[in-house]
């Protein structure tokens, strides 16, 4: 008879001739260990990149609205390019929204900017 050891901690295995890990413990630090080791999936990527713009978003806008420069921001590491839905306003300015924080580029003197916002309840019509 083969005796099989556990692929995390390397004891001896007891019980089912299929069994792999010793207990609970030794599965989950083996799979913790090899997702370590793999690229980043997509969705991981993705789903950083939201929660770091939203952190960003909400430290540059504690009253609701504010203006700040694109370089400011974009040091702290936000991207643009990452935004969970829009909402366009009576003028036909589209805001990109980071869940319930809300940016919208603009050029002023030929410095670029974005204005800052809050969600609010009128905007879900």
């Amino acid at each position: 008879m083969n005796k099989k050891n556990c692929i995390a901690c390397g004891k001896e295995l007891k019980g089912r001739s299929d069994k792999r890990f010793c207990d609970q413990h030794c599965k989950s630090t083996y799979h913790y260990r090899r997702s370590l080791e793999e690229a980043p999936r997509f969705y991981n990527k993705v789903d950083n990149q939201l929660k770091l713009n939203r952190k960003i978003l909400k430290q540059y806008n504690k009253a609701g609205k504010a203006t700040v420069r694109a370089s400011l921001i974009k040091e702290d590491g936000f991207d643009s390019n990452f935004f969970t839905h829009y909402w366009k306003n009576n003028k036909g300015d589209v805001y990109l929204f980071v869940y319930e924080f809300g940016f919208l580029k603009k050029q002023e003197h030929n410095i670029e900017k974005y204005v800052l916002i809050k969600w609010q309840d009128y905007m879900e019509k």
